[in-house]
């Protein structure tokens, strides 16, 4: 018994070890001057910069019913510029400006890293819900060695653009770790990006 209570609280660090974690804000900065600017009613587009097609159009889908939500006109960019023409500045930025884009939302994976994390030796006591069914047991403690465990951190920037003005009013970094299924990290992603927005004042934060 005091054996298979061990293990089983090891698979249940080890398992906590690897699950995926929500994102969190590394840095975060707003120009001074962001309260001049506001996108209530205008088109707003929702930007994912990768070469990854199915990162590109999940995201920016996901970003966009983000941004509707909160009284803006959210726009996934693949939808009304070419692919061809996407990452070239010159050649997109027509399009853009014909579409009537008065803010983008950007989101750009930066990085991938291994983390290796030590955790420390454990000790839990058994506890029972009578002194003497404790005492005849509990003299001991079970021990749980400490563990070494490598999470996966993917690193995205998010930054939030003027198109009339051309200049940078909000950006952020976060990181998220282990992610697993592509529609739950981007999914994950905006959800933290916008209660970010919201906390810095350039996101309504939807009634229900």
């Amino acid at each position: 018994m005091k054996r298979t209570f061990s293990w089983a609280l090891v698979t249940l660090v080890v398992t906590a070890a690897f699950a995926a974690e929500k994102p969190t804000f590394t840095s975060v900065w707003k120009t001074p001057v962001a309260y001049e600017v506001s996108f209530a009613g205008k088109k707003v587009a929702a930007l994912v910069i990768t070469k990854d097609t199915s990162l590109q159009m999940s995201g920016e889908e996901a970003l966009a019913r983000e941004l509707t939500s909160r009284g803006m006109q959210g726009v996934p960019t693949y939808r009304f510029v070419p692919r061809e023409e996407l990452a070239v500045a010159e050649k997109a930025k027509g399009w853009f400006e014909r579409a009537g884009v008065e803010g983008v939302v950007a989101m750009r994976p930066v990085a991938r890293e291994q983390r290796t994390e030590y955790t420390p030796d454990t000790w839990i006591n058994p506890y029972y819900s009578t002194l003497w069914g404790y005492y005849g047991y509990g003299w001991g403690s079970v021990y749980i060695p400490g563990s070494v465990s490598q999470d996966t951190v993917v690193i995205v920037e998010t930054t939030i653009y003027s198109v009339p003005r051309n200049a940078l009013l909000w950006a952020a970094v976060s990181e998220t770790k282990n992610p697993k299924k592509l529609a739950e990290f981007v999914q994950g992603l905006v959800t933290a990006s916008i209660k970010e927005l919201q906390k810095q004042g350039l996101a309504k934060q939807v009634r229900k």
